[in-house]
This record gives C-alpha cells, sequence and structure tokens, in this order.
C-alpha cells in the first residue's frame, strides 16, 4: 500500500510528527497490554519449562532407584594387590583363591641398536644411507600377522622397498597401513625397530615368510640390517593368561583369557604377575547401597523445594511488564530490578504443579502392600518428612545409621521397597509408582507449555496456542494502527494543504488591495 503524502507543519508550523505520535501512543494501549500479556506467558512457560527439566533430571535418578542392580551393589579386595587389582560386578559373597600362573602376552620383536637415521643436515637418510646399502638396492619381505581369510588361513602382506628413495619411516608406515594385527614403530632416540601385536593372548601371530635385499646375497634385511630376532620361517604366537579359581570344595578350575584384564565369575579382574595364594573377599557394598538411596532422596528433595519456591513465590501485581517506551527511559540495571518482580508469582498455587507436588509426597509416603519384610515403607528404613511438614512442603531426611541397619539385616527387603514390579499400583515399590508420578508431570507440562526441542511453529501447548493467537491479534492491532497513522497523516496534510491555500489566497488579496491603493 502506498503512503500517503506527509507535510510536516510547513504551513501550520505545527509539530505534526510529535502530535501523531502522541496520538499513537494512546492508541497502541491495546497493542501494549496485549505484548504485556505475551510476555506473561513467556515467563510462566519458561518457569514451567524449567521445572520439567528438573522432572526429567529426577526421572533418570529414579530409574537407577528402579534397578536391582543398584541394591546388589557388591565389593571385592584382593589380598595381594601388586599381582591382582579385582571388582565386583554380580559376584556371589563370599571367599575365592586365585592362582595366577601365566600372564597374557602378545608377539613383540625389538631390534638392538641401528645406524642414526638422521643425516647431519637434520633430514631423515634414505635405506641406502642409513644402512650402507648399494646403489639400486630393492628391499623385499613378506609377513605374516594376526589377519586369516575365511578359509583360516593367515594372510600373507608382501611389501618391497626403493632403498635409494625410501627411509625407515616408508617401512612403518607401509606395514603399518596393512592392518594386519601388527604395528611397526621406530624409537629415533635409541635407534630401536620393533614389531608388536596390537592385542594379547595366543591368537596374536607373527611369521616372517621371506626376506631379502637384491644387491646382497644371503643377506636378509629384517635379520641382518634390522637385527630382529627373525629368521625365514620364524613363527612367534602370544600367550593367553592363565587363572586357577579354586573353590570351597577343593576343586580347581584353570581358565585361560586373551588378556590380563577381563569379567569372570561376576567379577574383573586386573592382572598384574604372576603369584599364588591370592585370596579375594567379596562382601556387600553397604556404602554405594547408602549412596545410591541418598542420591535419589536428593534429587527428589531439589524437584520438590523447586515446585514449593514456585508455588509459594510472592506475586507483584504493581509490576507488569515494561513497554518498549517504558525500557526506553529506564536503565538496563532497573529493567533488570523490574523484571525481576513483574516475574515473580506466576506460578503461585497453581493447580498443575500443586497436584504434581501432591502426587510426589503422597507416593513417598505410602506402604507398599504385599512384601513379606517389615520394610514396606520409606520411614521403616530411616527415611522420614521433618517434624515441621507445612513449611517444609514434604522434605525427606535420612536417619543415615537406620539406613545402614536395613540394609545389612534385610538387603533384598530395602531392595524390594523400590523396585517391587506389580500391577495392582499399592503393590509396586516406591520407585516404580514414583517413575510413573513423575512421567505423567512431565506430559502434563510438556501439554501445557510445550517444549525446547519443540519449534514455536509445531508447538501445539496450551501456552504455545495462546501465544499464538496474541500474536495474531496482534498483527491485527498493527495493520489498525498503520491504518490510522496514515488516516491522521492524511488529516493534517489536508489541513496544512488548506491552510496553504488559504495562506497564497490572503497573499493574493494583499497584493491586490496594494496595486489598488498605488494606483489613486
Amino acid at each position: 500500500m502506498s503512503q500517503p503524502l506527509r507535510i510536516s507543519g510547513l504551513a501550520s508550523g505545527i509539530d505534526i510528527d510529535s502530535m501523531v505520535q502522541q496520538l499513537m501512543q494512546a492508541a497502541r494501549a491495546p497493542v501494549d497490554k496485549l505484548k504485556q500479556q505475551k510476555q506473561l506467558l513467556q515467563w510462566e512457560q519458561e518457569d514451567y519449562r524449567d521445572i520439567n527439566k528438573s522432572l526429567v533430571s529426577l526421572r533418570n535418578s529414579i530409574f537407577t532407584a528402579k534397578l536391582q542392580s543398584t541394591y546388589l551393589a557388591k565389593k571385592a579386595t584382593s589380598s595381594n594387590e601388586s599381582a591382582l587389582t579385582v571388582t565386583a560386578t554380580s559376584a556371589a559373597e563370599g571367599i575365592y583363591q586365585v592362582d595366577i600362573t601365566q600372564l597374557a602376552t602378545g608377539v613383540s620383536v625389538i631390534s638392538s641398536n641401528l645406524p642414526e637415521e638422521t643425516a647431519s643436515d637434520g633430514t631423515t637418510q634414505s635405506l641406502a644411507k642409513q644402512f650402507n646399502l648399494p646403489a639400486g638396492t630393492t628391499v623385499t619381505f613378506e609377513l605374516q600377522g594376526t589377519e586369516k581369510d575365511s578359509n583360516g588361513q593367515y594372510i600373507t602382506e608382501s611389501f618391497t622397498f626403493n632403498a635409494d628413495t625410501q627411509t625407515i619411516y616408508d617401512v612403518i608406515s607401509a606395514i603399518n597401513a596393512r592392518n594386519m594385527g601388527i604395528n611397526a614403530s621406530y624409537d629415533s632416540t635409541n635407534n630401536l625397530f620393533s614389531l608388536t601385536s596390537t592385542g594379547t593372548g595366543s591368537s596374536q601371530h607373527l611369521k616372517l615368510v621371506s626376506d631379502s635385499i637384491s644387491s646382497v646375497n644371503g643377506v636378509a634385511f629384517l635379520h641382518d640390517y634390522l637385527k630382529l630376532n627373525l629368521t625365514t620361517g620364524s613363527e612367534l604366537f602370544g600367550k593367553d593368561a592363565q587363572v586357577v579359581i579354586h573353590d570351597s570344595s577343593n576343586t580347581s578350575v584353570t581358565y585361560n583369557m586373551p588378556s590380563n584384564s577381563f569379567s569372570l565369575l561376576g567379577l574383573s579382574f586386573n592382572l598384574k604377575a604372576p603369584a599364588a595364594g591370592i585370596t579375594i573377599s567379596v562382601t556387600k557394598d553397604i556404602d554405594t547401597v547408602v549412596n545410591n538411596i541418598k542420591n535419589f532422596v536428593n534429587a527428589y528433595n531439589d524437584v520438590l523445594d523447586k515446585i514449593n519456591a514456585k508455588l509459594s513465590e510472592k506475586r507483584y501485581y504493581d509490576y507488569p511488564p515494561l513497554t518498549d517506551d517504558q525500557k526506553k527511559a529506564m536503565s538496563a540495571d532497573d529493567i533488570k530490578l523490574w523484571e525481576e518482580k513483574a516475574r515473580s508469582g506466576l506460578l503461585k498455587n497453581d493447580f498443575v504443579l500443586d497436584d504434581i507436588a501432591a502426587n510426589m509426597r503422597s507416593t513417598m509416603a505410602s506402604i507398599v502392600s504385599g512384601l513379606t519384610t517389615k520394610y514396606n515403607n520409606l520411614s521403616a528404613i530411616g527415611i522420614t518428612t521433618s517434624s515441621d511438614y507445612m513449611s517444609e512442603g514434604g522434605k525427606l531426611y535420612i536417619d543415615e545409621t537406620k539406613l545402614r541397619q536395613a540394609i545389612e539385616t534385610d538387603m533384598s527387603g530395602v531392595m524390594d521397597l523400590f523396585t517391587k514390579t506389580a500391577d495392582a499400583t499399592d503393590q509396586k515399590g516406591l520407585a516404580q509408582r514414583l517413575y510413573d508420578v513423575v512421567n505423567n508431570a512431565i506430559q502434563t507440562i510438556s501439554s501445557r507449555a510445550g517444549s525446547d526441542a519443540v519449534s514455536n511453529l509445531a508447538d501445539q501447548s496450551y501456552i504455545g496456542q495462546r501465544l499464538k493467537e496474541i500474536d495474531a491479534n496482534i498483527s491485527d492491532w498493527e495493520d489498525r494502527l498503520n491504518q490510522l497513522e496514515d488516516r491522521y497523516y492524511s488529516q493534517f496534510t489536508a489541513m496544512e494543504q488548506a491552510i496553504n491555500q488559504m495562506n497564497a489566497q490572503s497573499l493574493w488579496l494583499s497584493q491586490q488591495l496594494g496595486i489598488g491603493q498605488s494606483s489613486r
């Protein structure tokens, strides 16, 4: 739409722009009110989503509390940690006798000192110069590593090097590029060349199939020049670790393992040296179980505190959101202080959060039916609310002494209190129930306030839809205001044109009167 002609007070001397601005400021009041409503909804949406993030974090903690493994933690100790360190995963409690008869090894061949590979000018010498080979020498050899073909045969890799142009580092790169389970390396400080398997165990393998130098008969490159203890046909294998475990019936079982770190019988072993008569003791890890429960309770309290704080937050009705014009007249610090009060208490006594908090508290205060243990509620294991229940909103406190005693007395009973599964809600463990409560709470808040993961256009939540309605209303109002502003300018322009015409007529009359008087 074309803009109307705007003449700003040339004839009247009136500051038309200022007058239109003042008229429009009054007319914009409904738009400012809509924008304030939008800001309040956006702040409310942010507060809801912030609560939801905390609920998601709590749900993750509850998931851990639902798992039986959380309460079956074991600890294992070794009588000889210089030879063996061990941790328990799912091992049965008891005493294990262990002998380490052999460590797992790979294949490793290391040279003695070689000629310097670096020239006096700092550049890397060719193979011919480093090993004093005749010009035109070609080095060839064949290796087998750990890799096998589809028939189970070791794959032979062939290597050829021009001694005049290629260096020891070209040899290393070529071997490593074949991915044959053998790594080549060069220690430039001590001038040592090595071939080493990438793993350990009896599956590790290295064989020198052939080895020759074109210019020197009867001399092998790897053996005579790289000084590796390998001759054509040499074949090396790694070794498995061997561990002997004795049970209480004096039965011994030998286990061959390809690595020095492995899991066996619910234990994680890390072998360090051969040794006999090692005692492994596996017991309940009470400390870990207590800490797991404490972490769960702390996560619950943190979320409950956050919800209760929002429910009781003071509302300042005298501090509405600032308009754009109001912000222009204020400093950044003043705006920050004002908005802190303006967005305070938006969720005070909110029915959604109040319902979530009530469901969480009732869940944690309930009894688990059908348990064969006396530990059928939190208070029985030393987890209670404070005497000042109302002011603290159901916050939980742990009597650690009582909790430890319950775990030591009946670990299975404590575990069932949190983890028991059942169709009937009153028979579910508390963590199982709370997980459902929190999951429903997350969905309820998402349906009301949406999620950061969903774009505004795709947001179908209650607040998301309200924001779209307000945006549509603001857009309609902006169109009306643009039309109103154009009308004001059109009216003032018409006035200016009329005044200008009157001035012109007045000037003409004055001129005519002046002419009549001069003719007398």
